[in-house]
């Protein structure tokens, strides 16, 4: 591990604390040692094999002046060691089943996007919660996508009826909910107040059966708004950009977005909410769960056509129920575990990345939304081949 350029004195404090050291040896430790042989032989350890690959320390320059250091993630490594085996032993849901949860009479496109892409990753069920105005729509994009049309608007409901229609929204989601290894709020949600409210419910619910959420778009305008929503939730993971994270930064912490200090805000931001994970997209991607900062720097598109946020809050949601998976079945004790959380959001940052990169290098300024969502499998096959 390189060592990082000098910091200011809180930044040395931060980079000293047990819980930074903790948070930085558990993610070298996700990948193995480095086979006796290669060592022996005089090799160097190779990117993938390193148990140090996951966070390469190369401190930003910018992390001087922001009091904290930050990390180069190994997407990469992280990709590789996340991402299931296909072998004939496994069923129909194992790989993930996702639901969005998003859509109505104006939007259509954001939760397909977020849903297909969520299948193109590899989850082998993605299913959409929306209106009735949008489902028939949605469902007419794909066949592949289990559409639910039972959102509802204020429009379509009388004064009188909201409680009950309310309630019963509620309980035909509470018959999914526990099936789902996670759930993406916001795309294509759009903001009915009527709407809203069910949605909250939605979310309620979900943090009491401890299904990973992912909030985007409006979702992202209903927790800034209400948030007790994600407060002290470790499983749920913000994506803003660069215009909702500044909503958030002068809603919780009553002040503007500081790009001298971007990662201390970043993490005095997840701590202010408390255990929320938050990925800042941008030119390089910040992601942070209040207790350490890395960053995806790997360069994608410069074409910025909508929907991009969509196709990365489905990738990262099943990015995030592999990793879950991972760090469960390899039974580390709660004090040792790294925030599966944080992976989910590296690999899904790295993956859009790739993609759009491949889809711009075809498409140049006609790249759309739909060509980058074609090329997300060949992305992944690029970092973790399937084993036949």
């Amino acid at each position: 591990m390189s060592r990082p350029t000098q910091q200011p004195h809180r930044g040395r404090m931060w980079a000293a604390s047990p819980a930074f050291r903790r948070q930085l040896h558990l993610l070298r430790a996700l990948l193995p040692s480095p086979p006796a042989a290669s060592l022996a032989a005089g090799r160097s350890p190779s990117p993938s094999s390193s148990g140090s690959s996951h966070l390469r320390a190369q401190a930003m320059a910018a992390s001087a002046s922001a009091g904290a250091v930050v990390y180069e993630a190994d997407a990469e490594a992280v990709v590789r060691r996340i991402t299931p085996p296909l072998d004939r032993s496994r069923h129909k849901g194992q790989a993930g089943k996702i639901a969005v949860i998003g859509g109505c009479r104006e939007y259509t496109g954001a939760p397909y996007f977020a849903a297909i892409s969520a299948l193109k990753v590899g989850a082998d069920l993605s299913h959409v919660f929306c209106t009735k105005d949008a489902a028939t729509v949605i469902k007419s994009y794909s066949p592949e996508l289990i559409v639910h049309p039972i959102l509802e608007e204020s429009y379509s409901v009388r004064d009188d009826e909201r409680e009950s229609v309310s309630s019963n929204i509620l309980t035909e989601v509470s018959k999914w909910m526990e099936r789902f290894d996670c759930i993406v709020v916001g795309p294509g949600l759009g903001r009915d107040s009527f709407l809203l409210d069910c949605v909250s419910n939605i979310m309620r619910h979900a943090q009491r059966a401890n299904i990973p959420t992912v909030v985007d778009g409006d979702g992202l305008f209903l927790i800034t708004n209400n948030l007790g929503l994600v407060e002290d939730n470790s499983l749920a993971i913000l994506t803003p950009n660069v215009y909702e994270y500044k909503r958030l930064v002068q809603k919780v912490l009553n002040c503007d977005v500081n790009e001298e200090t971007a990662s201390e805000q970043l993490i005095a931001l997840c701590q202010k909410i408390g255990g929320v994970t938050i990925m800042r997209k941008g030119k390089a991607d910040l992601i942070s769960d209040g207790k350490t900062v890395t960053h995806v720097s790997t360069f994608g598109s410069p074409r910025r056509c909508g929907g991009q946020g969509d196709i990365l809050s489905g990738s990262v949601a099943v990015f995030s129920s592999w990793a879950r998976h991972f760090i469960l079945s390899n039974e580390q004790s709660t004090d040792k575990r790294v925030n599966p959380m944080t992976l989910g959001c590296i690999a899904g940052s790295l993956l859009l990345r790739k993609a759009a990169s491949l889809a711009f290098e075809k498409n140049k300024r006609a790249t759309v939304t739909t060509d980058i969502i074609e090329y997300l499998g060949r992305s992944l096959e690029d970092i973790c081949p399937v084993e036949h």
